[in-house]
């Protein structure tokens, strides 16, 4: 683990899959020990970017030995256990902790909007079968409620949650997480900068996956004084943060590594495939990033 708990910069790597739709453990290594290479100080693997709703549990299990095998000892490697069902959570928490994950991902549970005090349960009943670090995901915009302050005071209370990935861009509520004494993760990528200015750790990012060494550039600078060399980089990676709002999430980003020959497959329904006009949008990012030559006339 490095810098923190695990790390400043987490990739959200996505899953890749084969033409007949399996995973496909051999390009997700690679992948992995590509990232680890290049800015990411760990990864979390199953989230959401990861298409976990459509991943069955023993494939879930598969990517996590696959990513301790490859990178684990050089990076952390953090498990999106997180689901609407705590015994579910549990029992996927349970055998990754089993496995040697660092730490878990744990999402606020969804779609029902269960009441705060649904919601401490829940994390401490996950939070009973390991003493590895928790991150406490809030993301209003999908799960439908925010993690109020009030609410994750409570959670900071129970031993193992020493982190929030806030994907809400509430700087009060921000700044008053730091306060709280966690680790502060940035859960949309253009919120990385701004967060570092209130304390912030660093992100569990996506963009990370074509812009990795520039993101943990931009660290390295803010943590070395240089407040203005950092903001400078945060603004040349504007076209990253544009081709992730191309099309939802992981739907862009799994085009741009196909597009950069990193061979991640498609998608597993109901998300699809780029269409043409979305795919274009893309590759005009990655050429406006330096990373594809444009296409000749």
């Amino acid at each position: 683990m490095i810098d923190g708990v695990l790390g400043e910069i987490l990739t959200a790597i996505v899953t890749p899959f084969k033409a007949d739709g399996s995973v496909d453990l051999e390009s997700f290594r690679r992948l992995a020990s590509h990232l680890v290479d290049n800015g990411s100080d760990g990864l979390v693997v199953t989230g959401t970017t990861g298409e976990s709703p459509t991943l069955s549990d023993d494939e879930r299990f598969a990517l996590y030995e696959a990513a301790l095998e490859e990178v684990g000892g050089r990076a952390s490697v953090v498990a999106g256990t997180g689901t609407y069902s705590t015994d579910h959570s549990i029992h996927l928490t349970r055998r990754a902790h089993e496995l040697g994950v660092d730490g878990f991902l744990v999402v606020t549970p969804y779609y029902n909007k269960p009441p705060a005090r649904g919601i401490v349960e829940h994390f401490r009943a996950v939070a009973s079968v390991t003493d590895r670090s928790i991150i406490a995901y809030n993301i209003p915009g999908r799960v439908v409620l925010n993690l109020e302050t009030e609410t994750i005071a409570q959670l900071a209370e129970i031993r193992g949650v020493r982190a929030v990935k806030q994907a809400n861009p509430d700087f009060e509520q921000a700044r008053a997480i730091v306060e709280l004494g966690l680790d502060l993760y940035a859960g949309d990528d253009d919120l990385i900068f701004p967060f570092l200015e209130l304390g912030g750790l660093g992100g569990v990012c996506v963009h990370t996956h074509v812009v990795g060494p520039q993101v943990k550039e931009m660290v390295r600078h803010f943590r070395a004084g240089d407040v203005e060399g950092a903001r400078a980089i945060d603004e040349q990676l504007a076209p990253a943060i544009e081709l992730l709002r191309v099309a939802v999430n992981p739907i862009a980003i799994k085009c741009a590594l196909n597009l950069l020959g990193h061979e991640v497959g498609g998608l597993r329904l109901p998300l699809v495939e780029t269409t043409d006009e979305e795919r274009e949008a893309v590759r005009g990012c990655l050429e406006r990033l330096g990373l594809l030559r444009p296409v000749a006339a």
